[in-house]
C-alpha cells in the first residue's frame, strides 16, 4: 500500500494527421499531474510525440509507454532520451519494451530470442551513454560496441552532447513474470498494462520482492466516465479483445498469458479464437464483465472514486489515466484519485 499515489495520462499512439493532444496535455500540466507518456508499436514513434508535448509544458515529467527495444539501437534510444531531457530541463522518463516476435521481426527487422538478456545489454549501454563516464563499450552478443569485424575502424565514442542528469529513470513495460523481476534488478519502475490492483501481490508479489525503495510501478488504466455501466464496460472491452486476440501470434501471445494469470484463461482462449476467426464482435463479448472493471476504472465519477481505493491499497505508486482528454475530467480523476 502507498500512501500517496502519483498520476498521470497515457496519450498511446498517435495515429492521424490532426490529432493533437497538447490541450489535455497542458491542462494536466497545470492541474499538478505527474506524467505524461506517449507509445509505439508499428506506425507512430513515441518520441516525436513526447517532444511535442514536451515543448508546450513547464513541469509534468515526459515519459515513453513503451519505446520499443528492437525499433533502434541502445545507442540511438539513449541520444533520444537525453537530447528530450535536455530541452526539458530533466523531465524525461525513459520506458522501453522488448514488444513481441510478430512486430520485432515482421516490422523492424531484428531478432526477438532471449528478450531478458537483450534487454538486460540494451538498458546498460544507454546507462552508459547517459552517465557520459567513459567511452561506451559493450561485449555482449546483442549490440556489441564497437562492432566486432567490419572494416576494423570502429572505437569506442563518448556523447558529444551533454547530460543535463547523469542518470535518466529507466522504466520497464512487462508481463512476464522473469520480466517483472528483470525491471526490479536493472530498472527504476515497472510499466504493467493490464493490472488488477487486488492481485499484484498474488500475481507479481515475489517477482516485485527484490525492489528497491523508489520503484515505481506504474499502471496505464483505462478510463471511461460514463452514467451507463455496461455502455462503459462494452467500450473497455473492445482494446482489450484486440490486444488478447490480436496482438501476437496464436501460440505465443504474452498478453494472453497475463490474462490467464490472472484467473482468466479459459476466457482469453475463447476471445482469441474468435477474434482469429474474422469475429471481432464476438471476441469483444467473450471478454468477462468482471475482467474489464478489475482493471479499468468505468462508470460514474462516484462509483471511480470509490473504486479509486482499490489502487491506493495497491503496491502501485502511479496511476497512468487512458482514454482521457478534457480538463474537467481531468480535474474529477484528480480528485478521486486524493480521496
Amino acid at each position: 500500500m502507498v500512501n500517496h499515489l502519483n498520476l498521470g495520462i497515457n496519450l498511446g499512439y498517435w495515429t492521424r494527421g490532426p490529432e493533437d493532444h497538447t490541450a489535455a496535455v497542458v491542462a494536466a500540466d497545470e492541474l499538478g499531474y505527474d506524467y505524461v507518456f506517449t507509445a509505439e508499436a508499428y506506425g507512430s514513434d513515441a518520441f516525436s510525440t513526447l517532444a511535442w508535448y514536451g515543448a508546450r509544458t513547464k513541469r509534468i515529467k515526459l515519459g515513453t509507454a513503451v519505446a520499443q527495444i528492437p525499433a533502434r539501437t541502445p545507442t540511438a534510444t539513449a541520444m533520444h532520451a537525453l537530447t528530450i531531457d535536455g530541452l526539458s530541463g530533466g523531465r524525461m522518463v525513459l520506458g522501453l519494451g522488448a514488444s513481441g516476435p510478430q512486430v520485432a521481426e515482421g516490422w523492424y527487422g531484428n531478432p526477438f530470442p532471449k528478450p531478458l538478456a537483450r534487454t538486460r545489454e540494451y538498458v546498460d549501454i544507454v546507462r552508459q551513454v547517459i552517465a557520459r563516464e567513459e567511452p561506451v563499450t559493450s561485449a555482449g552478443p546483442h549490440y556489441p560496441l564497437p562492432l566486432p569485424g567490419g572494416t576494423g575502424l570502429g572505437k569506442p565514442l563518448k556523447s558529444i552532447a551533454l547530460p543535463v542528469r547523469p542518470r535518466i529513470p529507466v522504466f520497464l513495460g512487462a508481463e512476464g513474470p522473469k520480466n517483472v523481476a528483470l525491471s526490479t534488478e536493472i530498472a527504476d519502475g515497472w510499466l504493467p498494462l493490464f493490472v488488477d490492483p487486488q492481485q499484484v501481490e498474488t500475481v507479481f508479489g515475489e517477482f516485485l520482492a527484490g525492489r528497491s525503495a523508489g520503484f515505481e510501478i506504474a499502471a496505464t488504466v483505462s478510463v471511461i466516465v460514463s452514467d451507463d455501466l455496461d455502455a462503459a464496460l462494452t467500450r473497455a472491452k473492445i482494446p482489450l479483445a484486440f490486444y488478447i486476440g490480436g496482438m501476437g501470434h496464436k501460440s505465443t501471445n504474452f498478453h494472453l498469458d497475463l490474462i490467464g494469470r490472472l484467473g482468466f484463461a479459459d476466457a482469453a482462449v475463447a476471445v482469441q479464437e474468435k477474434f482469429l476467426a474474422g469475429d471481432r464482435a464476438g471476441a469483444i463479448a467473450a471478454v468477462p464483465d468482471e475482467l474489464a472493471d478489475s482493471i479499468a476504472l468505468l462508470g460514474p465519477i462516484d462509483r471511480i472514486a470509490e473504486r479509486m481505493q482499490l489502487w491506493r491499497d495497491s503496491p502501485v505508486t502511479t496511476v497512468l489515466f487512458s482514454g482521457v482528454r478534457d480538463e474537467s475530467t481531468l480535474r474529477a480523476l484528480m480528485e478521486a484519485a486524493r480521496g
